[in-house]
């Protein structure tokens, strides 16, 4: 016998519904991880976890959600403050958009509604970088209003459920997964309920080797049963790389040791935050730079920036990767014959111990180290 959502999906009975609300709820309450977001529900602190969260391993956030709430502790303070110091605290955790997006809402909270978090679903979802899951997860996590969610880990734990083996995010899958979340929903224990499905997505329905003995579910899990969860979820298509190589010059006034720092501007990577002065550009030999490649790097440096530069001297390469990009970035650094005292408005000189207060790009605090 099987149940049919109002998308006409067809699942298990009703019995399989009650054993999986039942054993997965009793399995939560012995196995959740104690973290910081859990403690003192409310939808401001719920939010915040949940903007961090997109992306972003649960072990790096723990620091910086602590780190964020104690400088701000509610929307208003957060409202209330500097863009620049808002991207600071965010510093390092990458995808900034979230964090101005973050700054945008609380004004929006600030400015009409009193202050006060919204708790209905069309206002929260209304606000700037909120979608359908981030506005299910903060009112059924903080308030237990019966909402479903559907994110990276439940879409995993969802198709080995159903024994799904379609791309688990086309259209199809999507629509049959949110009628499936909202079909599991319990009258009651809603915030355990949904976080219980994650926590079991991340600790044990794991992408690679899920700890199937170890699971609540295992018993009524078709995945399990017939050991196909290799295939299911469909895996992803591996990810194509783009090689880029890059330079950035860490410019600076002799006589007063500052350096110029230059703000990204919109469209560009780390838009907002301050870097040195940077571009793409290849060097074969970065610690051997032939004339004309220096020649190439003082013409680019002199038209982002306006400014010329004496010899050009070897500092380090770094390596990273952003989105689908492995980028080398060969550091150079270089004194000016004269500091500019009019510069765009993007340019900044600054003290190198200042520095600490600025938001700077992953690269950009990495060389603010090596010279201050």
């Amino acid at each position: 016998m099987t149940n049919k959502s109002s998308e006409n999906f067809a699942f298990p009975d009703t019995l399989w519904r009650r054993k999986v609300r039942t054993r997965i709820l009793n399995w939560y309450r012995r196995n959740a991880r104690d973290l910081p977001w859990r403690n003192n529900l409310h939808p401001y602190r719920s939010w915040v976890s949940e903007i961090m969260l997109q992306q972003t391993q649960v072990a790096t956030v723990i620091d910086y959600f602590n780190r964020f709430i104690k400088r701000f502790p509610d929307v208003v303070s957060l409202a209330n403050a500097e863009q620049q110091e808002v991207l600071r605290y965010w510093e390092g955790l990458g995808y900034y958009r979230r964090a101005r997006q973050l700054h945008l809402a609380a004004q929006v909270v600030r400015d009409q509604h009193d202050g006060e978090f919204p708790t209905d679903f069309e206002s929260v979802l209304a606000l700037p970088g909120v979608g359908r899951y981030t506005a299910g997860a903060i009112l059924s996590i903080s308030r237990n209003q019966r909402l479903p969610i559907v994110e990276a880990n439940t879409n995993r734990l969802f198709a080995r459920l159903l024994l799904h083996d379609e791309d688990v995010m086309s259209s199809s899958s999507q629509k049959r997964f949110w009628a499936f979340a909202e079909w599991i929903l319990p009258r009651k224990h809603i915030s355990d309920f949904n976080q219980a499905l994650m926590e079991v997505g991340a600790l044990v329905c794991t992408p690679q080797k899920p700890d199937c003995k170890g699971c609540p579910l295992k018993s009524i899990c078709p995945t399990e049963l017939q050991q196909c969860w290799e295939r299911i979820p469909k895996p992803k298509k591996k990810t194509k790389y783009e090689n880029l190589f890059e330079v950035a010059v860490v410019l600076r006034d002799p006589k007063s040791k500052f350096v110029l720092i230059r703000q990204c501007e919109a469209g560009e990577r780390w838009e907002g935050l301050w870097d040195f002065p940077r571009f793409e550009c290849s060097v074969k030999k970065p610690k051997q730079p032939t004339r004309h490649e220096l020649s190439r790097i003082s013409s680019k440096l002199n038209q982002l920036t306006d400014c010329s530069a004496t010899q050009l001297n070897w500092l380090t390469q770094i390596k990273h990767g952003v989105t689908k990009s492995r980028i080398a970035l060969n550091c150079f650094q270089a004194d000016v014959p004269r500091r500019k005292r009019k510069l765009k408005e993007n340019l900044k000189w600054v003290h190198p111990d200042d520095l600490n207060n600025i938001p700077l790009s992953v690269t950009g605090r990495k060389l603010a180290k090596s010279i201050s």
